[in-house]
């Protein structure tokens, strides 16, 4: 049986020829994920979430911003003790005592930022453009010489003149940036217009484009793979979407985009996604929504009768790819518009029986039980049966 069936071949009608090994999906759940108001990882909870995202495949793990605390940069450097293939990242100013702290903590690589839109420079950093950029090829310069990778991000980039961030990007390219960030800090931007931007910045600069997105309007995937079509290869995710504000681009929706829309093979172990969502959702004490893509508890539920006789027949009839293919399970729920399948299929489940002419009856009880807003659980269905088979 397949485990998914594409619609169309959508890596061919946008003509992405992209080598698999050249995209990045680098993970910021225990740093941005972590600025999600009332959030605060324990640094023994950082070490479990790092692992499992290493168990995932996932090739960048941006672990913390060091100079916030000295628990923060604890918990980095316990992280670098576990020897995982994932590259430990962590998160600096455009300032040396900031990537001294991250030196300190023997990270991999730093992620350097610094505010590049007007708002920013006059509000928040006093600063000029030419000042600005100055600092941005002192801290790209200052990280390279002590032997890190090193990603430049604009910050609100998405909200600043362009021509400015071109003159930044090119300085922190020939300054000896690894990569350079667009950040939709504020989520201000739609699908048609990262295209654009992106498509600019790959046009004048010679380096690797990343992509880290908000979703103050709901379109931090959306725009992440705009931002991917157009050429950056980087792009910055969160388990379950969380983050400051409305949150991030959510890690399973870009990896299950880009393997089952984009038909691109990466080295994931996607059955892992499941549990990594739980252990976040664990940790945050943020409940994932029921309808929540890929990880939800409803993705691979179903109650109506004619969809449930469909997926006896053929799973992907209603299922977009198997449930097991990212560690769920699939649910038969008993409801108001449940059929002689969905009775079927329960019964088989929980291994009962019941002659052909009460099966009618246990529908009937079922719809009028929804009906009335109670609840028809496995339990109540076993309850059921005993109650109908006691009376033939």
């Amino acid at each position: 049986m397949k485990s998914f069936v594409s619609p169309y071949n959508f890596v061919n009608d946008v003509d992405l020829k992209v080598d698999p090994k050249k995209i990045i999906v680098y993970d910021t759940t225990l740093r941005d994920g972590e600025q999600t108001p009332g959030i605060c990882f324990t640094p023994d909870e950082k070490i479990e979430i790092a692992v499992k995202l290493d168990e995932l495949g996932v090739p960048q793990i941006e672990a913390g911003f060091p100079v916030v605390s000295d628990g923060e940069r604890r918990a980095i450097r316990n992280i670098m003790k576990q020897s995982l293939n994932s590259e430990i990242l962590a998160l600096t100013r455009t300032i040396k005592s900031d990537i001294d702290v991250a030196l300190s903590c023997d990270v991999d690589g730093i992620i350097t930022f610094i505010g590049s839109s007007d708002l920013h420079l006059k509000y928040k950093l006093k600063m000029t453009r030419e000042q600005a950029l100055s600092k941005a090829v002192e801290a790209v310069e200052y990280g390279k010489s002590h032997g890190l990778f090193v990603a430049f991000t604009a910050e609100d980039s998405t909200r600043t003149d362009l021509d400015f961030i071109l003159d930044l990007f090119r300085a922190a390219t020939d300054a000896g940036a690894d990569r350079v960030h667009i950040a939709d800090t504020t989520g201000s931007i739609r699908p048609m217009g990262m295209k654009y931007l992106i498509t600019q910045i790959k046009n004048n600069i010679d380096n690797t484009i990343g992509i880290h997105c908000h979703d103050d309007f709901g379109l931090a995937v959306a725009n992440s793979l705009a931002a991917f079509e157009a050429g950056a290869m980087a792009i910055s995710t969160t388990v379950n979407g969380i983050g400051e504000r409305a949150g991030n681009a959510s890690l399973e929706e870009i990896i299950m985009n880009l393997r089952m829309l984009y038909g691109i093979e990466m080295p994931f172990k996607y059955e892992v996604l499941y549990e990594l969502s739980r252990l976040v959702e664990k940790y945050t004490t943020m409940p994932v929504p029921k309808n929540k893509a890929i990880v939800g508890d409803n993705v691979f539920s179903h109650e109506s009768g004619i969809h449930v006789s469909a997926i006896r027949s053929e799973p992907l009839t209603y299922e977009p790819y198997t449930p097991e293919f990212v560690g769920q399970k699939r649910k038969i729920i008993l409801g108001k518009h449940c059929g002689m399948s969905s009775i079927e299929y329960k019964l088989d489940e929980l291994g009962l029986s019941v002659p052909e002419s009460e099966k009618e009856i246990l529908i009937l009880k079922i719809k009028e039980m929804a009906e009335r807003g109670a609840k028809v659980g496995d339990k109540e269905f076993k309850n059921m049966v005993q109650e109908v088979l006691s009376k033939v």
